[in-house]
């Protein structure tokens, strides 16, 4: 993708599944932090909220207090052509909209082709070694970064992580070369 091209797009990110609980959260975080008086409003992206129903998104808009004039644009998961539309108009686009086994691949197709960013917050690891098999030369192609578990269920694992390289590099003076975790319990 030619980098003046992407420069050009009307929104650095678009919050895809915004109207669904962690899809809110994201647009709400994104109004605080870089809203008026956020923390970051000197630096705030261009930024939009996507979903299936305009009235739906509107009650959201309205819910978290963001102004009147927020870009809304409504795009059912499986519209192959208005995802790619979508796509075409944001540098990054991130979604909330799972599973991604079955919602997933036509919006990750779409920012393929359109050389857009994709964030997500999967923890289906089978479903995302498919995606990269299938997508990856595109990907590269096109300029598109593809980052799978932005949070959500790699947060444990991340954290513990850090917590164990910061152990290792305080007792051993240098970080372990490999970790290994395993879950012996879940619940949810």
């Amino acid at each position: 993708m030619n980098s003046a091209k992407r420069k050009a797009r009307p929104y650095d990110l678009i919050v895809f599944g915004a109207t669904g609980f962690t899809g809110r959260l994201v647009a709400q975080y994104l109004l605080q932090a870089y809203g008026a008086g956020g923390k970051y409003a000197d630096e705030a992206p261009t930024w939009a909220m996507a979903g299936r129903s305009v009235a739906k998104l509107e009650s959201v808009r309205d819910l978290i207090g963001a102004p009147k004039d927020l870009p809304l644009i409504a795009v059912d998961a499986q519209d192959a052509e208005a995802l790619t539309a979508m796509a075409m108009r944001a540098k990054v686009i991130v979604t909330t909209v799972g599973p991604y086994q079955l919602h997933g691949e036509p919006l990750l197709r779409a920012c393929v082709v359109a050389g857009t960013d994709y964030v997500d917050l999967c923890g289906e690891p089978n479903w995302m070694a498919d995606m990269i098999g299938r997508h990856e030369a595109a990907a590269q192609a096109s300029g598109a970064r593809i980052v799978f578990s932005c949070g959500f269920d790699s947060i444990p694992f991340d954290l513990g992580v850090l917590h164990l390289q910061t152990q290792a590099h305080r007792i051993f003076g240098a970080p372990l070369r490999q970790v290994q975790g395993r879950v012996k319990v879940m619940k949810g």
